[in-house]
């Protein structure tokens, strides 16, 4: 009889290397499970991989490569990017065609010599973009980053909070990644927490530059900014016991060591709260009620 066509819409279509896929528990076998996609290709996910409510007929969402033999396996495991994403990567190995760098996998992810800059040393973490290479169906990790940023921007300002990697610290701030997509720019003087390259945090699209870059906000703009400052600080001062020795007239460097945030949002977060009645001031400091 002829095998029946699977109608699930939540399956891939077909299988996708770099990618999440969510595919079907097809079948078992001494090495695992083979998954299926929409089209029936299928895919083993080896035992070593294998979770025990998983059963026959379940949907699973893996992660699917291609291992030293160069064929398809799919994972459980959660790496650290996926084809068209960025991240900082560990070199863990150097070869005469190139280097390995870690993603999170059993298996490591060649970076060949031609997509290198500088260079790299064992153990050191670098900026890499994972991209699927057209002729073996493999992945490979690039350090030219800029060749997977888009610098058509103009749509991006219909974006309202944003996924932020920041990559470089410059004169101006730190040069982000934005939505894995953009090119972006946090201003210094518009950062009042730490703040390191390789973090990753929200942010808000502030303009839409004529250069196909971006400036971008880590501080919430707007009615969202005084209501998100305002629950910073009653957060901050619950961990202090309910008091604080700041005020309205406090140093602006003091503000920022508490509270992370200008003064002038600290300030408005403090008319919000004595105007809602949840804090009051007196013995020169802010007391939670």
């Amino acid at each position: 009889m002829e095998k029946q066509s699977i109608r699930v819409k939540s399956l891939n279509k077909n299988i996708k290397v770099g990618e999440y896929n969510t595919l079907l528990i097809d079948r078992d076998s001494s090495h695992g499970y083979y998954l299926i996609s929409e089209d029936e290709s299928d895919v083993l996910l080896p035992s070593v991989y294998v979770k025990d409510e998983m059963m026959i007929g379940n949907e699973v969402k893996v992660f699917v490569y291609r291992d030293s033999e160069d064929r398809l396996i799919a994972t459980s495991e959660i790496p650290k990017l996926c084809v068209g994403e960025f991240a900082f990567l560990e070199v863990v190995d150097k070869t005469d065609f190139g280097v390995f760098v870690d993603i999170g996998l059993l298996k490591h992810v060649l970076v060949p010599k031609k997509m290198q800059k500088g260079n790299l040393k064992v153990g050191q973490s670098y900026l890499f973009a994972l991209s699927l290479d057209i002729d073996s169906d493999r992945l490979v990790c690039d350090m030219r980053i800029h060749r997977y940023l888009d610098k058509e921007v103009s749509h991006a300002k219909h974006l309202k909070q944003v996924d932020l990697l920041v990559i470089a610290k410059t004169p101006l701030g730190f040069k982000v990644i934005v939505n894995n997509t953009f090119e972006g720019l946090v201003y210094e003087n518009e950062i009042f927490s730490p703040l390191k390259v390789g973090d990753r945090l929200k942010g808000y699209v502030k303009k839409v530059r004529d250069d196909g870059k971006l400036d971008i906000s880590i501080n919430p703009m707007g009615k969202n900014k005084v209501d998100l400052n305002t629950q910073k600080v009653v957060e901050i001062l619950k961990e202090n016991k309910g008091f604080l020795l700041v005020n309205y007239k406090s140093d602006a460097d003091i503000i920022k060591k508490y509270f992370g945030m200008s003064k002038k949002a600290f300030k408005a977060s403090l008319t919000n709260l004595l105007n809602t009645n949840q804090i009051e001031l007196k013995d020169g400091g802010i007391w939670l009620k």
